[in-house]
């Protein structure tokens, strides 16, 4: 199906009823994008080797959620942009493990109510780094909108260790020699308007409801939802892969990041082999 990619972009606008510009008031369905997320930067604290470890806790009204960075159908994920960082030379966010939803057919993976997402920034600077930026959010309850916030604060040049961020970057998926995984292996097929990737892994059960999610670093690629099987401790899960230009393709292995989720515990895996 050519068009699967075309149908998931109408999905997402679908589900995307009202778009919430920056510091916008506007009212919906009798409530304010301030009713709905508040956003703040927690500091944190320097670590080793220029580095910082701050976080961004988002706080969400009751029966309210967000997303994960794969967000499943139709989610927008969290998307952090920096106006404003001298000292700052990148950044990378620990994702904690989310939890899976289905509303009307539809999967999404995210997080309900709050959550804090832990952020390390890498600095050049020994002092105190003013940051001013935006993040961008999908927020859903029966329906759904994507808000603007405010991100701002100081990064300050010691700082003290942080219970909640430390709780948060623990509750990570594990890597593979954490959990005590196998390798993956994968099987990749031409399909007519991409690939289909089978993966076979030996994980040990993660809770209810196991959920595998594939993932390529390029955000054009689109990645279905893959239908898993569980045999003991080995994992079989198959997704179709599909790029911006609906044909067969050449995909790097190595890129291929697959996370399989549980209420117990999540497991990431990265790379595969023939």
């Amino acid at each position: 199906m050519k068009n699967r990619p075309i149908l998931r972009a109408l999905l997402a606008t679908a589900l995307t009823l009202l778009p919430l510009g920056n510091a916008v008031q506007a009212q919906f369905l009798g409530r304010s994008a301030d009713d709905v997320v508040q956003v703040r930067l927690m500091e944190g604290w320097r670590i080793e080797n220029g580095r910082h470890m701050a976080a961004i806790q988002i706080t969400l009204a009751p029966g309210w959620k967000t997303y994960w960075r794969a967000p499943g159908e139709g989610g927008i994920p969290p998307r952090v942009r920096l106006d404003r960082a001298e000292g700052v030379t990148g950044m990378r966010i620990h994702w904690p493990r989310p939890e899976v939803f289905f509303a009307n057919g539809i999967r999404s993976i995210g997080y309900r109510d709050d959550v804090i997402l832990p952020i390390e920034f890498s600095v050049s600077d020994s002092g105190a780094i003013e940051i001013d930026g935006r993040i961008d959010l999908g927020v859903c309850e029966d329906v759904c909108m994507p808000v603007t916030l405010d991100l701002e604060g100081l990064l300050p040049p010691q700082g003290s260790r942080d219970a909640l961020i430390a709780a948060a970057l623990s509750d990570r998926p594990l890597t593979r020699a954490e959990a005590g995984a196998g390798a993956a292996t994968c099987r990749i097929t031409p399909i007519s308007d991409g690939l289909r990737v089978e993966a076979q892994m030996r994980v040990p059960p993660v809770g209810n409801d196991e959920t595998v999610v594939f993932e390529l670093p390029d955000p054009g690629i689109w990645i279905s939802g893959a239908s898993m099987q569980r045999d003991g401790d080995t994992v079989t899960a198959t997704a179709d892969v599909v790029p911006a230009d609906a044909g067969p393709f050449a995909m790097n292995r190595s890129d291929l990041r697959i996370t399989v989720l549980g209420t117990r515990m999540a497991v990431e895996l990265l790379g595969c082999t023939g």
